[in-house]
């Protein structure tokens, strides 16, 4: 797979790059290189320790517009799809090091499933905050260098991912909700797919291993 850059013009249509805000991204990336770094992949919701940094105040006022958010993270190593999500609002990213999305656009789905050869990689440098838009799917990162792994910050409105409303099935989409705020594609070789989410990818379970 070839693997792009957020700075390219093709990632425009999946999120953007965010400047200016030099004293909150270091104050973040300070607090996210105290979170764990596992052998697989690990997700927290929210951290107490990035959720009463004062750049939690700036990622409120700045990229939400007042919004309450949530400062959690996504750490680790990986390099396979697996899944794609998405939310009802943006999500950002920041890391400790380089890391690479595998995105694709919702409106890219048929019939609620979408063929994983639509998926594209994009690689973001570290210490730079990345938005995805809301109707870009998107996953866990992956890592440029196993060695290094990835730390990466997800800032979202308050309440996202955590546990699954109690709602009835009542059109299609339903099916996909996987938590509050999040609906979740699978890819059939998947954990979650195991676990019972919904089947929503066809085609390849992409593994950009040997492309890093």
């Amino acid at each position: 797979m070839k693997i792009l850059s957020v700075y390219d013009p093709e990632f425009k249509d999946y999120g953007q790059v965010v400047d200016g805000m030099e004293e909150t991204v270091a104050e973040l990336l300070s607090g996210l290189e105290k979170t764990p770094l596992p052998d697989g992949t690990d997700y927290v919701a929210e951290d107490p320790v990035l959720q009463e940094l004062p750049a939690a105040v700036e990622v409120s006022e700045h990229l939400y517009g007042g919004m309450p958010v949530q400062l959690g993270w996504c750490n680790g190593h990986n390099t396979k799809l697996n899944c794609l999500e998405y939310h009802r609002d943006s999500e950002f990213n920041l890391g400790t090091e380089d890391f690479i999305l595998l995105v694709a656009k919702q409106g890219e789905l048929e019939n609620g499933v979408l063929d994983t050869a639509k998926v594209k990689a994009f690689k973001a440098p570290k210490g730079v905050i990345v938005e995805c838009f809301a109707t870009t799917l998107h996953y866990a990162p992956c890592h440029t260098d196993p060695a290094k792994g990835f730390r990466v910050m997800v800032a979202l409105p308050k309440g996202t991912n955590t546990e699954k409303p109690n709602i009835g099935v009542k059109y299609s989409e339903d099916k996909r909700l996987w938590a509050c705020n999040k609906w979740l594609l699978a890819h059939p070789e998947s954990s979650e797919a195991a676990q019972g989410a919904y089947i929503g990818l066809k085609g390849e379970n992409i593994d950009i291993k040997n492309d890093i």
